[in-house]
């Protein structure tokens, strides 16, 4: 009997976000008109592929027992910095993805160094980092949205590559890499064990300092990627974008099966949960639920 209880257990715990995944896009194509086109499920993806991009970023701080909230302010920030030059670079594209993606990795960079080199607990950290990236954001756009931006740029957002829209082909490229790193490589072995048990990995050769350093600086990355298709979608820089952006991710996270105690977490999960909050969004728009009972929801 205690055997077949456990066995259940780890049943749910394993397959659990996906048969939840599952039930609700089988209730909505059921009940919801349209919800099955190709039109709306590509609507689905492209709307999701911001939170998907941030999600996974951020499962790999969540894994190591950290967590980011500054990622909002990071594409904000990011997204801001790539607009300028995309404003005045003509139809030039190399020099706003530089400069978004630079920003991107320093936010990370910064972020681990005073968590691993301060020793200060990375809530505290990425709160106070969340402020000042907004802020920042501010200065260098002066308060105003960066507009006119080249046809190259806002090519990343709104164009489509054989028939996919980039934004989609963005997730889809974060989502296949991230997992091949964590399973297959010596560092995503080393993020594990880091959060599994910090010490014991350190008395293993595992420089968990390093490891920090590392994950931090990919959600910085993946932070800095999703800026430059926002801006590029909306065809404009915003400094107040990506408001509670960071919420909407570590929830994807921990509905996929991240624990937030570290340890444990698979970016497949990490994604089911992503497209779990994105059917339910869509499916409710379809049904034309109010907006205030949306958020009830």
């Amino acid at each position: 009997m205690k055997d077949a209880i456990i066995g259940k257990e780890r049943f749910y715990r394993r397959y659990g976000v996906l048969l939840s995944f599952i039930i609700i896009f089988s209730v909505l194509s059921l009940t919801t008109p349209g919800f099955l086109s190709l039109s709306n499920l590509t609507t689905v993806l492209r709307q999701i592929s911001i939170n998907g991009i941030l999600a996974v970023g951020v499962t790999f701080v969540i894994i190591t027992g950290g967590i980011d909230l500054s990622l909002g302010s990071t594409v904000a920030l990011a997204g801001v910095t790539a607009a300028l030059f995309a404003r005045q670079g003509g139809d030039a594209l190399i020099l706003p993805l530089i400069a978004g993606i630079t920003t991107g990795l320093v936010v990370g960079l910064v972020n681990g160094l005073i968590v691993t080199r301060g020793k200060v607990a990375p809530f505290i950290v990425t709160l106070g980092m969340m402020t000042i990236l907004r802020g920042t954001a501010l200065v260098v756009s002066d308060g105003r949205p960066v507009s006119n931006l080249s046809n190259a740029f806002n090519a990343i957002g709104g164009g489509d590559l054989m028939g996919i829209p980039i934004p989609i082909l963005v997730f889809l490229a974060v989502a296949v890499v991230s997992p091949v790193i964590l399973a297959r490589t010596v560092i995503g072995r080393y993020v594990y064990a880091t959060g599994g048990n910090e010490k014991a990995a350190y008395a293993s050769g595992a420089d968990t300092d390093r490891v920090k350093m590392f994950v931090y600086v990919i959600c910085g990355a993946f932070a800095d990627n999703a800026g430059l298709v926002l801006d590029s979608s909306i065809k404009t820089g915003q400094h107040n974008e990506g408001v509670n952006f960071e919420l909407d991710a570590i929830a994807a996270a921990v509905i996929g099966g991240t624990n937030l105690s570290g340890g444990i977490g698979k970016v497949t999960g990490t994604v089911l949960g992503v497209l779990i909050i994105g059917i339910i969004n869509n499916g409710l728009d379809l049904l034309n639920v109010t907006s205030y009972y949306q958020q009830i929801i």
